[in-house]
């Protein structure tokens, strides 16, 4: 009804103890459940109770809630079980907010409709929070929790007032003044008008509420963003500013900023993870080791780049990623010959290959990327896990993990090898690659042989996680430099929100001597892109109001 069939489902329960009948808690989540912010907590379905599987299809949690109003609260009164409780919507579209639009858009989503006669000013999504590695982590920063201000690091004190865009999805936007960012609550994927109005109808309200009046306005560097085009129009309309911020620049930032990293600290390097963001040289990104600080970065290294077959067709049918990555690390004449006999090759020999093909010979709607959301598709198709499409983002990468999660390894068992392909000698802007043939080469083994899925999902994670720590060891001290060249590392990006990976790669980095800040209080994800915006386009206005004057700035 919500046309959202595979996309999990919040519950509410009456209180703590019907949660802990469907879920495993811990200290940490029950604070969280019990505090005024009342978010959605995202815990392990490991209870003695189970809900009906299609409350959250494919995945190993349950999202719960307790009741945080007086109407919550009389409607559970009688009730000792839980209750799917979502958002008055349709998938992807922003919440009624007014008695005849809730009759007119809910008609066939709800039975019945509890109205009021109170308005409501503004819409807002709840919270969701997960803990990973022992801490709170918000996946989405909204009800309870906005438009409270995140202090900036020392450094920032006097930063003008700007506004940051956010990005294209999971959209925030952000606000600087009195040194301090205020974040905007979670408006969601721009694709729709309604979300569209929604953004600028917020713009409206957090621009007036705070008296905010900016003097730059900062954008990703995605020029077909909805918010980067609002953006341009808004500056260009106000004849003000426009600060570009590459988008894993933005990742890395907003963690810096996140944990107080001081202005004038060293640069660190940001391992920063997603689906896709638009690079400096004008390709797709995904998989960035960047040696960063506000101001600017260097690209150290990145995941080998693959087609993404159609386009952003790719990013719905993992399938096609499972194609390309395969086409990459054999050839398809390769791959049949000694996989001929794997249920892979038969389904993707029912694909129209030879289309693919040709806009690849073509170089037709097949952008190279270096993508590490992609990968986690691929290898999810690989397994038949969200092979066909995906209707959601990161669908597949989120039941891949699920799946892994029901596996056990000795723990000498590292996983799957990945090489680290070396730029040639001499070789101008070429960059140190993780290269996943070797991967590919033990996995489709394994499936050969018959090695229980689980088992091949973890193999997947440890290895990636085993690769990302070596490499950085492998920047941090290579061509014998001493001491270290950072001695501090930010985990950001969407694909952080793995808690295998995270913890994984945390601990791997910690126990290699290193320092690591990672998310807590705003979201790895695309949700707290405007933040980092912010922090780069205040850090750059900073450096040019110290320069003497005429003297030019260049990050």
């Amino acid at each position: 009804r919500k046309r959202r069939p595979a996309k999990p489902l919040a519950l509410m329960a009456r209180d703590l103890g019907v949660v802990r009948r469907y879920v495993a808690t811990s200290p940490v989540a029950e604070v969280w459940l019990q505090g005024s912010a009342a978010p959605i907590v995202l815990l392990p379905a490991s209870g003695r109770e189970r809900v009906c599987a299609e409350v959250a299809p494919g995945v190993a949690s349950l999202g719960f809630m307790l009741p945080h109003t007086p109407l919550h609260h009389l409607l559970f009164e009688g009730v000792d079980r839980p209750l799917v409780f979502t958002s008055g919507n349709l998938c992807d579209e922003p919440p009624c907010t007014d008695n005849d639009e809730a009759r007119r858009r809910l008609a066939a989503v709800a039975d019945f409709i509890l109205l009021h006669d109170r308005d409501i000013a503004n819409r807002i999504d709840d919270s969701v929070v997960r803990v990973v590695a022992g801490e709170a982590r918000m996946l989405r920063r909204a009800r309870g929790c906005t438009p409270a201000p995140l202090r900036l690091p020392a450094g920032f004190e006097h930063a003008p007032e700007l506004l940051a865009m956010g990005g294209e999805l999971k959209n925030t936007f952000c606000l600087i003044k009195d040194g301090a960012a205020i974040l905007s609550p979670h408006i969601g994927d721009l694709e729709s008008a309604l979300a569209q109005a929604d953004y600028l109808k917020n713009l409206a309200l957090f621009t007036a509420m705070f008296q905010h009046r900016a003097g730059t306005i900062a954008i990703d560097a995605h020029p077909d963003y909805i918010s980067s085009k609002l953006g341009r129009e808004r500056a260009a309309g106000e004849g003000i500013g426009l600060e570009v911020v590459q988008h894993h620049h933005a990742h890395v930032a907003a963690c810096l900023a996140e944990n107080g990293r001081p202005l004038a600290a060293p640069r660190v390097l940001g391992i920063a993870l997603d689906g896709l963001g638009y690079g400096s040289d004008q390709s797709l990104w995904g998989g960035e080791f960047l040696l960063a600080d506000y101001r600017g970065f260097q690209r150290l290294a990145a995941l080998q780049p693959v087609p993404m077959l159609g386009g952003a067709q790719a990013i719905r049918e993992p399938w096609r990623s499972a194609y390309a990555h395969l086409r990459t690390a054999f050839t398809w004449s390769g791959f049949a010959q000694g996989y001929g006999g794997l249920d892979l090759h038969r389904q993707l020999r029912s694909k129209p290959l030879a289309v693919l093909d040709a806009m690849l010979a073509a170089g037709i709607n097949c952008p190279m990327a270096s993508s590490c959301g992609r990968l986690f598709d691929a290898v999810a198709a690989a397994l038949g896990v969200c092979a066909e499409r995906a209707v959601y983002e990161g669908q597949a990468a989120i039941e891949l993990e699920a799946l892994a999660e029901g596996a056990a390894l000795a723990a000498a068992d590292s996983g799957y090898p990945f090489a680290l392909t070396h730029p040639l000698a001499g070789a101008a802007g070429s960059l140190l690659r993780i290269d996943a043939a070797p991967m590919w080469q033990a996995l489709l083994a394994d499936l050969h042989r018959a090695t229980p899925r689980p088992v091949i999902a973890l193999r997947f994670h440890r290895g990636l996680a085993h690769t990302v720590v070596r490499l950085a060891l492998h920047l941090a001290d290579g061509k014998g430099r001493a001491p270290r060249r950072f001695d501090t590392i930010a985990l950001t990006g969407g694909v952080f929100q793995n808690a295998l990976l995270f913890e994984a790669v945390h601990d791997g980095l910690v126990d290699a001597g290193f320092a690591v800040l990672s998310h807590r209080r705003v979201p790895s994800h695309d949700g707290g892109l405007a933040l980092g915006q912010a922090a780069v386009a205040a850090a750059r206005a900073l450096h040019r109001a110290a320069l003497p004057s005429g003297e030019l700035a260049c990050a």
